[in-house]
């Protein structure tokens, strides 16, 4: 089936749970970006992903990128698609207009990253690159690097890349052996290896700039002494001009379990004397900065989670409704019927469609967050939105990304032996969602920083006050009086108990038994996760309560999505609460000899 993207669910999401207008009123660079702006933002990237992007995934599935010589060629249409991208000036959208970009709110350009990522994860890994290298170089680059760079990254000239792993090195970045040696210049040469290198060659834009962690020589150990560097594929002269080929080289392409198109290269800097960089910002910092590439792309990558859930959802939708096997178990049809019309089938189309919804609002919500704490004209406004971003992200991230995994299982599933067939396409789903838990940091990083930083650092403080906002939207939902309504309230309100009840064992165990702490950590990102999404989902039924009346359809079934999250989904939290708090010894009282 063809993609369609859900653009009537993106904004309603954008409208009533991120409050574009209110952010557009408030931030004056924001003013021309109103829903209506909003709205034709959306159809428009809706035709580019629909019509161009998302008819070359199957196929780059079948047909992916390969390597001869050091040469990258992608899937056939890639690069063509590429340009249309850039032309369109989709690079550019959320970033600043003085580099030529279009200076929209993050919340329209999330909404157009998922659409992206739905029409063709491989394909849009290399503008999520890109967007990361950006953000680096807006943030720490000089006025000379902003100036020549990032216009052409914007329009799609140059495309980006984000070099921390090595074979030795993969989350450690303190064990990173990559050297620089300075040349007096004001330049580096670079040697080492990197792997893992998403977009780190290809055919579809004229230069490619590696943003590349190493060491400047007699630098100190560990994570204090790595630097941040600045390689182009080919040199830039001072008038912005290409010139000779840098040195650094392709040396291979992984062969991979899924995102079979998106080429994931071996780089290597210096065999033939040296690849030519210069340094951003300051020596030793490069692991403050790449982490701002690394904070984009986490967001991003959560992005991809319901991306791909959504297109797993559409195409098992699609399948139970053509699909016809067996007798409707209430006699409601004669003889054989769609697939749709069993329950277990419904309850897992349920399933797929309440997780997917549920995380699309979490990150909307987290977009607003972002756009508020980096642009609304109060100080005050912009430290709490940062802190409820920066809690937002590893739950966007992390749960989100395991919520496809489930999604694309289920999509399978859905289509029976028939998605076991690599020809359906069902399949491709599920492998591609398998990466997102592992890139860009795994669950377990991002559960991790959940715990120490975001949790015990401010004894639960922060979680609390999460807690605190979704308390309110139950004394909201405690003045209705419907059947969804009751339901939800009752599901919400345990799961912030059972919230509760994990926030204050993290963080009275998180320094006297870290041990006790941390082996729930992916747990308790699952439950803050499922509980964030479940919350925005409530807020949801109460809009779509109020507005039945205007588009009864669609409102109608915001409304049983709601309430089926509530009673399938946000129950899941009880028994991770029990997990985490009783059943911390057990993790690690096996002896590693037994293992």
């Amino acid at each position: 089936m063809s993609y369609r993207a859900p653009v009537k669910d993106m904004l309603f999401n954008i409208q009533h749970l991120a409050g574009l207008e209110t952010l557009t009123k408030q931030v004056p660079a924001f003013e021309d970006f109103g829903l209506d702006t909003a709205a034709a933002v959306l159809e428009e990237c809706a035709k580019l992903t629909q019509d161009v992007i998302a008819p070359l995934n199957f196929e780059g599935d079948k047909n992916p990128s390969s390597w001869k010589d050091g040469v990258v060629t992608t899937t056939p249409g890639f690069k063509q698609a590429f340009r249309a991208y850039a032309e369109g000036g989709w690079q550019g959208l959320v970033h600043p207009t003085e580099f030529g970009g279009q200076g929209a709110p993050k919340t329209i350009a999330a909404a157009c990253n998922e659409m992206l990522q739905s029409a063709n994860m491989s394909f849009a890994l290399c503008p999520l690159l890109t967007d990361g290298a950006v953000e680096a170089l807006l943030t720490a680059g000089s006025d000379e690097q902003r100036s020549v760079y990032i216009p052409k990254l914007l329009d799609g000239s140059w495309t980006g890349t984000m070099n921390l792993t090595e074979p030795q090195a993969g989350s450690d970045l303190a064990l990173v052996r990559t050297r620089a040696e300075p040349q007096g210049d004001g330049t580096y040469k670079v040697f080492g290896t990197k792997i893992f290198i998403t977009y780190g060659e290809h055919d579809m834009a004229e230069n490619i700039v590696h943003l590349v962690l190493a060491r400047v020589v007699g630098a100190p150990e560990g994570v204090k002494g790595i630097s941040l560097f600045l390689v182009p594929k080919l040199l830039v002269n001072a008038d912005g001009s290409l010139g000779a080929r840098n040195d650094a080289h392709c040396v291979s392409i992984e062969h991979k379990m899924g995102i079979k198109a998106s080429p994931t290269a071996v780089l290597q800097f210096g065999d033939h004397g040296g690849a030519i960089g210069t340094l951003i910002g300051q020596e030793n910092r490069g692991l403050e900065y790449m982490f701002i590439m690394m904070n984009a792309a986490r967001y991003g990558v959560g992005l991809q989670g319901i991306a791909v859930a959504d297109r797993a959802y559409q195409k098992a939708a699609a399948y139970a409704k053509d699909r016809v096997q067996s007798r409707p178990v209430d006699g409601s049809v004669a003889g054989s019927a769609a697939i749709i019309h069993h329950p277990d089938v419904r309850r897992m189309l349920m399933t797929m469609r309440s997780l997917t919804e549920g995380c699309r609002a979490m990150a909307s919500t987290a977009a607003a967050a972002f756009d508020a704490a980096h642009h609304h004209p109060d100080a005050d406004a912009r430290k709490q939105n940062q802190a409820f971003y920066d809690f937002m992200v590893p739950l966007v991230k992390g749960y989100s990304t395991e919520m496809s995994l489930e999604v694309t299982s289920l999509g399978v599933q859905v289509h029976g032996g028939m998605g076991f067939i690599e020809e359906t396409g069902a399949a491709q789903y599920y492998r591609d969602a398998k990466i997102l838990t592992i890139y860009e940091g795994t669950t377990a990083i991002q559960a991790n920083d959940l715990v120490g930083r975001k949790t015990a650092r401010d004894g639960g403080q922060l979680a609390r006050a999460v807690a605190g906002q979704i308390e309110v939207t139950e004394g909201e939902l405690a003045k209705r009086d419907s059947v969804a309504a009751r339901a939800v309230l009752k599901a919400l309100r345990a799961s912030r108990e059972d919230f509760l009840a994990v926030v204050d064992f993290i963080a009275g165990s998180a320094k006297s038994n870290p041990n006790a702490a941390y082996a729930g950590s992916v747990p308790y990102l699952m439950l803050a996760g499922n509980l964030v999404a479940g919350w925005q989902l409530a807020r949801a039924l109460m809009v779509a309560e109020d507005a039945l009346a205007t588009d009864k359809e669609f409102m109608a079934a915001k409304i049983v999505t709601a309430r089926f999250y509530a009673e399938h989904i946000l129950p899941r939290t009880s028994s991770l609460r029990a997990a985490i708090i009783d059943g911390a010894d057990s993790v690690t009282e096996l002896s590693l000899e037994a293992f």
